[in-house]
């Protein structure tokens, strides 16, 4: 272990204002994405960490410095046999207070979401999946951009938003386990003439989905042949909403 290490580290968790108790549940759920205990984080073993009364293992490394969003991830990426950057992205691991980005960790992972090159004054007519930036995003997700005509899930959801898709989990899901709206999955599909996004239903045969739209949206909902005229994109992780024109 570096000398010093300890102390480094909990300088960094009291920055973000992290118990050591809520480190601890970050990295149980960091553990269960990668299904590899060894990540796993107890407060007592950190808390003698911060003390440098603990040797820093590898995995124990990699689970703090996504947790804290510390290291580059290039530098994670040389130490750890996985990919993590999936699992970060699904965790999206935040400060307990309200920041402003300038520079660091945190502006280099709001890259994720928002692309670095330009988004048009206007958003399109069309809902639009982005073009991938090379070596940015892992190869599983992909942006989108929600179009004028796209009114699915408006006033939630309104055009220009910004949508992270996670084009491995593209099964929609049957299950009724989400509290209420803002858990509620949301999709991002193809169809023969377009994109969009939305709630999705299945029918018990699962032969028809139907597009649900917001209470307050002004359109209706629109139904399709499952895999025949529509098809899913992947499940949106992430949105970042368009409050200005």
């Amino acid at each position: 272990m570096s000398p010093g290490i300890g102390p480094v580290l909990r300088t960094i968790r009291q920055q973000w204002r992290l118990s050591l108790r809520e480190v601890e549940e970050r990295s149980f759920r960091f553990a269960q994405e990668l299904g590899n205990q060894s990540y796993q984080v107890s407060a007592s073993w950190l808390h003698r960490l911060e003390r440098e009364e603990h040797e820093l293992t590898v995995n124990k490394l990699i689970v703090l410095a996504g947790i804290y969003n510390l290291p580059p991830e290039e530098l994670l990426r040389t130490m750890c046999p996985v990919d993590t950057r999936p699992v970060l992205l699904r965790q999206l691991s935040s400060p307990n207070a309200t920041m402003l980005l300038t520079e660091g960790p945190l502006q280099d992972q709001a890259r994720y979401l928002l692309p670095d090159s330009p988004l048009p004054d206007q958003p399109p007519d069309e809902t639009t999946l982005l073009e991938a930036e090379d070596g940015l995003l892992p190869p599983s997700y992909r942006r989108g951009i929600i179009g004028k005509r796209d009114l699915t899930l408006d006033p939630m959801i309104p055009a220009g938003s910004i949508v992270l898709i996670d084009t491995q989990k593209r099964a929609i899901s049957s299950w009724r386990d989400w509290k209420h709206e803002f858990k509620r999955p949301i999709y991002f599909l193809m169809t023969g003439e377009s994109y969009v996004c939305g709630w999705c239903e299945l029918d018990k045969t699962s032969e028809w989905l139907t597009l649900i739209p917001h209470p307050l949206s002004s359109v209706s909902s629109r139904r399709w042949r499952y895999r025949k005229e529509i098809e899913s994109i992947g499940r949106v992780s992430v949105v970042a909403i368009r409050l200005t024109e």
